[in-house]
């Protein structure tokens, strides 16, 4: 299968919550907060502000850690190989067992791996040593990525090319709600690019940020400025559906006031015309157990 370059690169419970209100004593019952108690309105130039200072630490931060990346990546060839239609010389051929003629398996995949980052004097270098193939215990040095579908970069510095003082002129910015991100409340704010700017400079697309320390824990990038992205509109052509991809990058690993990448997510979709998607894959990577050599954050200047 031929592999692409992608360039990278809470739910509440109402229900729940809804009976334990009617259960409980009035002493019990969760307050419910009036107009001077809840939170006030943010300010997005102030919010903005506070998200390039942190930029400015994220790149200023000389960064070596080790931890373990865990790839889960699944594959649906039906409509790649769609199975034949049913007919009676089929029949014939499978002697009248129609249950033969199914569709492809699913392929799945899983590695494991040492990564280490290293940023230095604004340089990244990456270097993976392969512990698992598929269950199978390895250990590979200077290791490649082995996924079948999207090969990516690190994106620990991706808040950088939307939030950064200098990049923030391509954007228009507005705040879209809030929400829950590891127990913290967050702010949702949108990016979209400012007509005139360039195409390439970055992805886009919406980030929930701590709105007391401009933190960003999550970013959901927006498929338009994916990778080659040609070819999945090539293969909707051929699927006679529209692509859909999701990418999803986490920051939820703290150190020094710098947060760090804890899961990327990609899902590669096709929409028919009821809006019905199939997922053709999913890429799932998982970074746990971090080992910090150094991080140390130059904020001499400011």
């Amino acid at each position: 299968m031929k592999k692409l370059v992608s360039v990278v690169l809470l739910a509440g419970l109402p229900v729940i919550a809804a009976a334990y209100y009617a259960s409980a004593s009035p002493a019990d019952r969760p307050q419910v907060p009036t107009e001077r108690q809840e939170r006030a309105p943010v300010d997005l130039e102030s919010l903005l502000k506070k998200a390039s200072d942190y930029c400015r630490k994220l790149e200023g931060a000389a960064l070596d850690f080790v931890c373990r990346e865990e790839i889960e990546e699944m594959i649906n060839p039906a409509l790649d190989n769609p199975p034949p239609p049913y007919s009676s010389d089929v029949n014939r051929v499978f002697g009248g067992y129609p249950g033969l003629i199914t569709n492809p398996k699913k392929i799945k995949n899983a590695y494991v791996y040492d990564y280490q980052c290293i940023r230095l004097a604004g340089k990244i270098s990456e270097t993976r040593v392969l512990l698992e193939d598929n269950g199978e215990k390895k250990n590979e040095p200077n290791a490649k990525l082995k996924t079948e579908v999207f090969i990516y970069g690190t994106a620990t510095l991706g808040p950088v090319g939307l939030f950064a003082e200098r990049f923030q002129k391509y954007y228009h910015f507005a705040i879209a709600g809030s929400d829950v991100v590891d127990k913290r409340p967050v702010i949702v704010v949108n990016a979209v690019p400012v007509p005139g700017a360039p195409p390439t400079t970055n992805l886009y697309g919406k980030a929930w940020m701590d709105p007391e320390t401009a933190e960003i824990l999550k970013i959901e990038w927006s498929e338009a400025r994916v990778g080659h992205y040609e070819i999945f509109e090539k293969r909707g052509q051929r699927f006679v559906r529209k692509p859909r991809v999701t990418l999803r990058s986490e920051f939820l690993v703290k150190k020094n006031g710098v947060c760090f990448l804890s899961r990327l997510f990609i899902e590669e979709a096709y929409l028919d015309n009821q809006g019905r998607a199939f997922v053709r894959s999913e890429t799932d990577v998982k970074y746990t157990d971090f080992k910090f050599f150094t991080v140390e954050v130059d904020v001499r200047g400011e």
